[in-house]
């Protein structure tokens, strides 16, 4: 099985090609830039010169794996709307993956391990995962939140997590009290791990919605506020 692989949920433009057999995930090809400016001009490129390497067709994918987030409102989008096209386009199935999961995938040992990302705002995107499942994935252990890095510690509990993969893991070592280990990012090999029985057993994707865990910065404007006559500093000037 051919996946293209998909992810724009952190600064880094991830765009791959994969082969999927009873072996696991076979990376073909992969374009990774780490600029969360340059989400939108840089990712179709980026599959096209992947395509180019591993000597392939768009149309030749039987599968698209996606990183459905948590990230940034912008940032994810621009990566699930090009996957929903190119679903659309080829036409091929299109598989959401929590991005978390595609860094646990891709994270040495069987240990459990702290995945955080950057959520801005001084906080962070973290989950918990378990040992690697038959096929390369990790088992959930907690479901993905957004907090501020100085509290997740105390919202591990009695899990035993020892290290930490992610962007973050690094970042606040000394916070989480953690060893930090690879990936950073989500990995072309680590999202098709993590859709790997999905797309082995040909079901069909759950629906493409982005995983946001909070509400974006921007909404719809309220009505005006009426003005009082009272506050009219013109009244009676000549």
């Amino acid at each position: 099985m051919l996946v293209i692989a998909l992810d724009t949920s952190t600064p880094a433009v991830t765009a791959g090609l994969v082969a999927l057999d009873d072996a696991g995930p076979q990376l073909l090809a992969e374009r990774v830039t780490v600029n969360p400016r340059a989400h939108g001009e840089l990712l179709m490129p980026q599959l096209l010169e992947v395509l180019a390497e591993a000597g392939r067709e768009l149309g030749e994918a039987d599968a698209l794996v996606v990183g459905s987030g948590p990230g940034p409102f912008t940032g994810l989008r621009v990566g699930m709307v090009t996957a929903a096209a190119l679903g659309h386009a080829c036409p091929t199935r299109v598989h959401p993956v929590c991005s978390l999961d595609a860094i646990a995938a891709q994270a040495p040992g069987d240990d459990p391990l702290l995945v955080a990302t950057d959520a801005r705002r001084k906080e962070v995107y973290w989950a918990v995962y378990g040992a690697h499942r038959p096929g390369g994935a990790r088992a959930r252990l907690t479901e993905p939140d957004v907090e501020r890095p100085e509290n997740v510690p105390g919202r591990l509990g009695d899990l035993g997590v020892r290290s930490a993969a992610g962007e973050m893991a690094l970042r606040h070592r000394e916070v989480f009290g953690l060893d930090a280990v690879e990936p950073s990012y989500p990995t072309p090999v680590g999202l098709v791990a993590a859709a790997g029985a999905e797309l082995r057993a040909g079901t069909d994707p759950q629906p493409l919605v982005p995983l946001y865990l909070r509400r974006p910065d921007a909404g719809t404007p309220g009505p005006p506020k009426p003005v009082s006559a009272g506050t009219d500093t013109n009244r009676g000037r000549t």
